[in-house]
């Protein structure tokens, strides 16, 4: 693999050129962007996948909502639908796409909607659903959309700054464009992580002059949810199973069981891998399966002992407070 991408190469060239004269052409007005009398606020990365973007739009959710009424645009990555849909909790991971659809069951009195074309998505909701807040999940990269405010992600390990262009590696974007965040969140991070590393990261990203670079680790919750009942994670212990995982960077949860000395063997799967029939047939072979909550928004219904183990942000020191009060520009 890491051969195949050194000889991509000069195709990596050749996307940065692409990326690189794309961004000049909004940032010279050639290309025309949109702003919206709705606040938006835009979650996305540099790179493709891996950097938490679905728990940070979980985390906004639960501090803001009762301080406005909030909706959640996607794009619905490989969701078979077209165009502009809302988001309903007894939809299809299929019509609606897994993380759109885990967010519409967990926070059902929001509305979420997906769109490829994020602007028309944002004036459908405006027009029709009179949002007084809009987080745009995943649409950094989508400039047509000039948001109020933009966090922008970086996992620990795995920093755009260290990084490169696709497919040599894994930046969808260039490392420059981080200069149009608000914020930037290094996620993933242990969480004893220290000051002097902190300022070392800090130092490899380059913030402008006054853009805040903050700290979170992986929170993962110990009760399991299912279908039919909910199992503490202590059950696990001296009891087999079978981890089931379709997400960009399966690591973090790996080391997290592994450090709770259980007994698993890993399946992983490419991110959003929609389950085929054969996939199926195997998996029911397992006695017990744990998985992530958007693969359990497609293995849900197929298999009966599935649960799924819940992941949130969780910030390091003051840096929650730090972002809220940053927020309030809103």
């Amino acid at each position: 693999m890491q051969l195949l991408r050194k000889l991509a190469y000069p195709f990596s060239l050749l996307y940065a050129l692409v990326v690189y004269v794309r961004n000049i052409c909004y940032d010279k007005g050639w290309f025309r962007s949109q702003s919206f009398l709705t606040p938006v606020v835009c979650i996305g990365n540099l790179s493709v996948g891996g950097t938490g973007k679905t728990p940070m739009t979980e985390w906004l959710i639960r501090r803001l909502s009762d301080s406005y009424k909030i909706a959640v645009l996607s794009r619905g990555y490989k969701r078979q639908s077209k165009g502009f849909r809302l988001v309903k909790p007894g939809d299809s991971a299929i019509d609606s796409g897994d993380e759109p659809l885990q967010i519409a069951q967990k926070f059902p009195e929001i509305t979420v909607a997906v769109d490829a074309d994020r602007a028309s998505g944002i004036q459908e909701l405006e027009q029709n659903y009179l949002p007084e807040l809009i987080i745009l999940d995943d649409g950094f990269q989508h400039r047509k959309v000039v948001p109020k405010y933009a966090i922008l992600l970086t996992a620990y390990g795995k920093l755009y700054a260290n990084d490169w262009y696709l497919p040599t590696g894994n930046l969808r974007d260039h490392r420059k464009q981080a200069t149009r965040a608000d914020v930037i969140v290094v996620t993933k991070c242990p969480p004893d992580l220290g000051e002097a590393e902190q300022s070392h990261i800090i130092a490899l990203l380059k913030p402008r002059r006054g853009q805040m670079v903050l700290f979170s680790c992986l929170k993962y919750e110990t009760t399991l949810g299912g279908q039919d009942r909910v199992l503490d994670l202590e059950e696990l212990t001296n009891r087999p199973f079978t981890l089931v995982t379709g997400i960009a960077d399966p690591a973090p949860m790996v080391d997290f069981l592994r450090g709770m000395k259980l007994d698993f063997d890993h399946l992983s799967f490419t991110d959003h891998h929609n389950f085929s029939k054969a996939d199926i047939a195997k998996l029911k072979n397992r006695d017990l399966i744990l998985t992530t909550e958007k693969d359990y928004m497609r293995l849900k219904g197929e298999l009966e002992q599935v649960y799924y183990l819940e992941v949130s942000h969780k910030f390091l020191g003051s840096d929650a407070s730090r972002l809220l009060k940053s927020l309030k520009k809103l």
